[in-house]
């Protein structure tokens, strides 16, 4: 029996020598247990995904002294090898770095694994900076086990639908006893399920046993669940690791028989019960981690101040950073106008009472009539209509930023995928910010997610009255989101999901999104309404470039995995 032990790390981009203590800790673990490798994710040195840090001289620099300082650290088990990910210089024509996994022990690089497949789709751009590295299949020998080395791509086309070139093909004509894929991959809806059926299928098809590793935590709008795991080559999970959490494992591999098995003495593991979490709770998980990592990492945040309107998707994101900071460290600021609805103060007050967060109140009121009456005095014009909502929204947007600037809170906004995708945002309003939670949630699922945290928590942290509440943007009175916008429910979020997510949709959505399109292409006044909504995803491209990052939950999210220009004809 030989032990490994899977290191499912949380790496920050650019700290070398932080994800080399990392890495460090997971080496003394793996040794105190036996283990002869310690696997890391993809690029773990760096993290990822670095971007192009990569064409930066002095990050090379740093990444450079980074592998130093991981020789070094490797010397202190020098019974461990390491299989680590870093990036590889190369000279002669093309990309000047490979995205390599090497192996390390007791001070030296014994030998690398270059990635063959450098994809280019949705959130990646490997090939922008990385050469696709030899055809091909890399073998480690280690104690009599032949263990084959794939990085995460390189596994993922085992079935040879994505790419002319097969990693895993190549790699099982080598005969290992093992396979093990180094992976950084990102996050979403319906992900778990996929890589757990792509890789029993590759097991299966191929008879080779799999030791598959991943990163977790969050890095800008991705998040890695982690969630790394061990298969035997029937295609039977034999063991994941923990989701959304640091998990650092050591499990036997017995090559004769080609199976998992305890490290502590051989025994067979317990089975796994495959199942993911449900939908909602996957949401807040996701968005959770994402927000404390993207504070944590980004500035050293270690507060968030955010709008509060007494409105759904305000409450929404305060619930939601409340779990990822702490209610002590989240401040809410409300700030009516005249136009603001009763309910709007009053249910600010028990959303922040239930949440435990200090709520300020900041009236804007004489703010609006000092604007209204310098405007008339320059322009000899009223302002009113759309102008005059949208500088209700650009002076709470002021509020919140002088308050981060002075207090050095992060400022949260609140906007929903389905808002973003149709316009229905003031830009320099309630766009402003350092992160989107809800950016990637559409309107129905934003009340789908309030109540299952209701659910989850057996109480009422969202007041049924916020949830019950018609939608309203509360820039005119008796303003409803339905007096522009068809219903989000029947209506609006159906196209926009088959507009946006398009073939990323899978079962029960796929299914329901589909027959609510047919129907409504089925009317004249249908295809209008659709066609209308295609044009204002359309019309409003160049108001959200500007948004601040928001956590991707979905396949595709508007920050990096979908494409388009401003400037052009659509519909």
């Amino acid at each position: 029996m030989i032990r490994l032990t899977a290191a499912q790390i949380n790496p920050t981009i650019g700290d070398m020598v932080g994800n080399v203590a990392l890495m460090l800790n997971a080496a003394r673990k793996a040794r105190d247990e036996g283990a002869r490798l310690v696997v890391f994710p993809e690029l773990s040195l760096t993290g990822y995904w670095p971007g192009d840090l990569l064409e930066e001289t002095d990050f090379l620099a740093r990444v450079a002294e980074g592998m130093v300082l991981l020789k070094q650290a490797s010397r202190e088990t020098p019974s461990v090898y390491w299989l680590v990910g870093a990036p590889l210089p190369r000279s002669g024509v093309g990309k000047k770095l490979y995205n390599a996994m090497h192996i390390v022990n007791n001070g030296e690089v014994l030998t690398s694994c270059l990635k063959q497949l450098l994809p280019t789709y949705g959130v990646f751009d490997e090939r922008r900076h990385f050469e696709p590295g030899p055809e091909t299949a890399k073998v480690l020998r280690l104690d009599g086990v032949n263990i084959g080395m794939l990085v995460c791509e390189d596994a993922w086309n085992a079935d040879g639908h994505d790419y002319l070139v097969n990693p895993f093909e190549r790699m099982a004509d080598a005969s290992p006893d093992l396979i093990i894929a180094a992976n950084a991959s990102p996050s979403h809806l319906g992900k778990h399920e996929q890589r757990l059926g792509l890789f029993a299928s590759a097991c299966k098809k191929y008879r080779v046993p799999l030791l598959y590793v991943n990163q977790t935590g969050g890095n800008d709008e991705l998040v890695f669940d982690g969630a790394s795991f061990a298969m035997d080559a029937s295609g039977t999970l034999a063991y994941e690791a923990e989701r959304f959490a640091e998990h650092i494992y050591t499990i036997g591999f017995e090559p004769e028989l080609g199976r998992f098995v305890s490290a502590r003495d051989g025994s067979s593991l317990p089975a796994v019960v495959r199942g993911g979490v449900g939908k909602y709770e996957f949401y807040r998980l996701q968005l959770v981690l994402g927000a404390k990592d993207y504070a944590r990492k980004c500035r050293g945040f270690r507060r968030a101040v955010v709008g509060c309107s007494g409105g759904i998707d305000s409450a929404l994101t305060l619930a939601l950073m409340v779990d990822a900071l702490g209610a002590e460290n989240i401040l809410a600021i409300t700030m009516p106008s005249e136009w603001s609805c009763e309910s709007s103060w009053g249910d600010s007050e028990v959303l922040c009472a239930s949440l435990g967060v200090k709520l300020l109140v900041h009236p804007i009121g004489e703010i609006v009539n000092v604007h209204r009456a310098a405007y008339k005095k320059a322009t000899g014009q009223d302002l009113d209509g759309i102008a005059l909502e949208n500088l209700q929204a650009r002076i709470r947007a002021d509020i919140l930023m002088s308050y981060s600037n002075k207090e050095g809170h992060l400022v949260v906004t609140t906007g929903n995928k389905s808002e973003l995708a149709v316009g229905f945002f003031t830009l320099g309003g309630d766009s402003v910010g350092g992160l989107n939670l809800l950016g990637d949630i559409y309107k129905t699922e934003v009340f789908g997610l309030s109540r299952w945290i209701n659910t989850r928590a057996g109480r009422e942290v969202i007041a049924r009255s916020i949830i019950e509440k018609p939608p309203s943007a509360d820039l005119a009175p008796g303003q409803k989101d339905s007096d522009r916008l068809p219903d989000y429910e029947t209506v609006l979020d159906p196209i926009l999901m088959s507009l946006l997510e398009g073939e990323y949709l899978v079962g029960e959505e796929r299914d329901g999104v589909e027959a609510t399109v047919g129907r409504l292409m089925g009317t004249a006044e249908g295809r209008a309404v659709v066609l209308e909504v295609k044009r204002m995803v359309s019309r409003n491209e160049y108001k959200r470039r500007p948004l601040p990052p928001a956590i991707r939950v979905r396949a595709r999210g508007f920050n990096g995995s979908r494409q388009v220009p401003i400037a052009a004809v659509h519909y």
